[in-house]
């Protein structure tokens, strides 16, 4: 299939869109993140031990403030994506995603991969997520090794500290 230059313009727009949204995640950039997701953004996220369904962007960055967080450590890299056009402001994409969590009030430390499916939407000119939604592959969490040093850790100062934390146990079903 040959691509308008359009076209490609927009599948690289997309790809720098959920590039965003991994870094944003990572850094508790709360401001970066308001402009990826549509007002009316749909979300489920089917994970090892818990279920996250939630509608609306305003819910997805309360749900990422009190996640990324000053205890959490993360990294979350999205790989081989498979994007789709369905139409002139309309596309699909598939993203492979692996990552690490580390809960340093749990003690506990998260790897994993999960697959990734998008929905986006061009708004007044700019691609954003309209619905994401992913299953993991595989989730493993263990305790935090005691003898592990932590030596940087950009959420202890960008994220919510404690006292700045609401509320989202309605967003979470915990099924084990």
């Amino acid at each position: 299939m040959a691509y308008t230059l359009q076209q490609l313009g927009d599948l690289e727009d997309i790809r720098t869109l959920k590039h965003r949204y991994f870094r944003g995640i990572d850094t508790a950039d709360m401001a970066l993140l308001a402009d990826l997701f549509t007002e009316d953004l749909s979300v489920d996220y089917r994970g090892g031990t818990y279920r996250v369904r939630l509608q609306g962007r305003d819910n997805m960055l309360e749900f990422l403030a009190n996640s990324f967080h000053s205890d959490g450590v993360a990294m979350h890299h999205g790989h081989m994506p498979e994007i789709t056009l369905t139409g002139d402001d309309s596309a699909e994409g598939i993203w492979y995603l692996e990552d690490i969590f580390i809960n340093k009030a749990l003690g506990s430390h998260t790897i994993g991969s999960a697959i990734y499916k998008d929905v986006y939407r061009r708004e007044n000119g700019a691609w954003k997520i309209a619905r994401t939604e992913y299953d993991r592959v595989f989730e493993m969490i263990r305790p935090l090794a005691a003898d592990a040093q932590i030596t940087s850790h950009h959420l202890a100062t960008a994220g919510r500290k404690p006292e700045e934390r609401t509320d989202i146990s309605h967003l979470i079903e915990w099924t084990a």
